[in-house]
């Protein structure tokens, strides 16, 4: 290691109701110009779901990675970082991941993102006879970003969702964006989706083809971490 210390900040985004679940996010909001191998090593050694490497606080151009591969666009780590810069004091409209601009704003408690579903990651969504039959599910497939779901309640639009994404390093995901951002697409309607042990994603139809997704964010820690 090298003796470069810098600060990570780790927050948990969409929580449920009760404050259950949440998918926790590391953020670096003050290392930029990291070259990709060694983001990506960060991402590695750190283990989240995702990590985000804030490039520029200006205008929110940043790169997430999983622990194996860089995403163009990804729904948790864009909520928590627009989340983060607002807690900060340094609130932005627009956060500019690989993908391109993607609007971002607060609605009470919930941050919001609108995108593009055809910009997100292509997961193997699976539709399953009922939420049992979701909970049931052992684990994922090998090279497979595997998506379950089943109605909880259709007339409502509630839906039980987890997600195995064994392409991006990850052996189940707590809650996940970007399979929101295509479930949204495909249903074409107001969601609300219940995801791993308890986390909440809301979902809407945005303008123009463009999918909402929100949900609420808490600050975990901020700790130093020696970059490589």
């Amino acid at each position: 290691m090298s003796d470069t210390t810098t600060s990570l900040d780790i927050v948990t985004v969409f929580l449920g109701d009760g404050d259950t679940g949440g998918n926790e996010l590391g953020v670096f909001l003050d290392s930029p110009g990291l070259p990709s191998d060694t983001r990506q090593a960060i991402a590695a050694d750190l283990g989240f779901s995702e990590t985000v490497f804030l490039e520029d606080r200006a205008t929110g151009r940043l790169h997430i990675h999983t622990p194996a591969i860089e995403l163009p666009l990804a729904g948790h780590p864009l909520v928590g970082t627009s989340w983060l810069l607002r807690d900060r004091g340094t609130p932005l409209d627009t956060l500019n991941p690989p993908a391109g601009a993607i609007p971002t704003w607060t609605e009470g408690e919930s941050v919001w993102i609108r995108a593009d579903p055809d910009l997100a990651p292509v997961f193997d969504s699976r539709r399953l006879a009922d939420p049992a039959a979701v909970d049931a599910v052992a684990g994922g497939e090998p090279g497979v970003d595997l998506h379950v779901w089943a109605w909880e309640d259709e007339a409502a639009g509630r839906v039980r969702v987890r997600v195995f994404p064994d392409g991006m390093g990850i052996a189940e995901d707590e809650a996940t964006g970007a399979a929101a951002l295509r479930l949204g697409q495909k249903l074409g309607r107001p969601l609300t989706i219940r995801q791993g042990v308890g986390s909440r994603i809301d979902v809407r139809p945005g303008r123009d083809g463009t999918v909402e997704v929100g949900g609420r964010t808490a600050h975990v820690a901020t700790r130093p971490y020696s970059l490589p």
